[in-house]
C-alpha cells in the first residue's frame, strides 16, 4: 500500500497495491498493522456503511460533533465519485480548506479522513457503491452538516446544478460560519 501526503495534514490518500490477472484482480483494502506502519496512527474502525446512489447525488458535508467525532477510510466499490473533505479543526492551518478527490472502483483510490473533518461526495458515474469504515459508532445526536454550496468554501462538485440530488436534510444544512463545531487542532 501506498500512503500519499496531501495539502492538509493527517489528510492522506492510500494506494492499495492491486493484483490482476485473468481471474480478475485482488487487493487488500484494510490491514491495520499495515496502516499504523505507515502512518503512525492507531486507527480501530468499529462499524461499515455502505450507500448506492445515482449520477448528480450529493451526500454531505456531515460530520458528528466530539465526544463522538469519527475518522474515517473511505472508497468506492463500483463506480466513480468526487469525495471531498472539509477541515473543521480549531487553530488548524488549514481550517475551512478542503481536498476534493475522484475516487473509483477503477482507481482504487482510499481516503483517510481523521477526526476534525466534514466529508461528503458527488456521484459521478451512472451509480456508485461506497463504502466507509468508522472508528466511532454513529450517534444521530452529535450528527451536524454543512451546506453543499458554502459560498466561501465554493466546492466543485463536478455535477451541473440542474443535475444535482439530495436529501432535505442536507438543503437544510448551514453554511459553514453558522455550523456548530468542536474540534480542536493537535500538532
Amino acid at each position: 500500500m501506498r500512503l500519499i501526503y496531501t495539502k492538509i495534514k493527517d489528510l492522506c490518500i492510500l494506494e492499495p497495491k492491486v493484483f490482476n490477472d485473468d481471474r480478475g484482480y485482488f487487493l487488500e483494502t484494510y490491514n491495520e498493522k499495515r496502516l499504523k506502519n505507515l502512518i503512525g496512527i492507531k486507527y480501530k474502525f468499529i462499524q461499515e456503511n455502505e450507500s448506492k446512489s445515482g449520477y448528480g447525488v450529493i451526500r454531505g458535508l456531515h460530520y458528528q460533533l466530539e465526544p463522538y467525532s469519527q475518522a474515517k477510510l473511505v472508497r468506492v466499490i463500483a463506480g466513480k465519485v468526487y469525495d471531498v473533505a472539509l477541515d473543521l479543526r480549531k487553530n488548524s492551518p488549514t481550517f475551512g480548506k478542503w481536498l476534493g478527490i475522484e475516487l473509483s472502483s477503477e482507481n482504487k483510490k482510499q481516503l483517510l479522513i481523521p477526526k476534525g473533518f466534514a466529508h461528503g461526495f458527488s456521484v459521478l458515474s451512472k451509480t456508485a457503491i461506497f463504502a466507509y469504515k468508522c472508528d466511532e459508532y454513529y450517534h444521530p445526536e452529535a450528527e451536524r452538516g454543512i451546506f453543499y454550496k458554502d459560498s466561501k468554501l465554493r466546492i466543485d462538485w463536478k455535477i451541473k446544478e440542474n443535475e444535482k440530488t439530495l436529501s432535505k436534510k442536507d438543503k437544510l444544512l448551514p453554511e459553514m460560519k453558522s455550523a456548530e463545531m468542536n474540534f480542536e487542532y493537535k500538532k
